[in-house]
């Protein structure tokens, strides 16, 4: 059973190496999520800021594996353009961007007072 759960953790983290090293998106997300956590640090954010933030990330990084997972899924089906495949990589790609929105305007709470009281 150990092994079976093992197997299936090793498993799960090639996947996210993989989308690291084979999607910009992904890149550019971890990229950003190290720049809001070391900003969060320097700004001396409080704790539940920083819990609010680990959110975000953590939420960020699973939509954007799960849009990726999406998008390898229904290129294996067909690589050529069908409405009903891109249909789905656009709405996947949709939640995405509904997430970035959201994600940047609650770190803009959270991080625009702190930056403006530096000045």
């Amino acid at each position: 059973m150990i092994r079976r759960h093992t197997i299936s953790i090793k498993n799960a983290w090639n996947g996210i190496i993989w989308s690291f090293s084979t999607q910009p998106n992904y890149r550019i997300h971890v990229l950003l999520s190290s720049l809001s956590l070391a900003l969060g640090v320097w700004l001396k954010i409080a704790d539940y800021e920083f819990l609010i933030i680990c959110v975000l990330i953590t939420l960020g990084l699973s939509i954007e594996t799960i849009n990726t997972a999406i998008e390898e899924a229904t290129d294996a089906v067909d690589t050529k353009i069908r409405e009903d495949i891109k249909r789905a990589k656009d709405v996947s790609a949709g939640a995405m961007l509904i997430f970035a929105i959201g994600a940047t305007l609650i770190a803009g709470f959270i991080f625009i007072p702190k930056i403006l009281l530096l000045f």
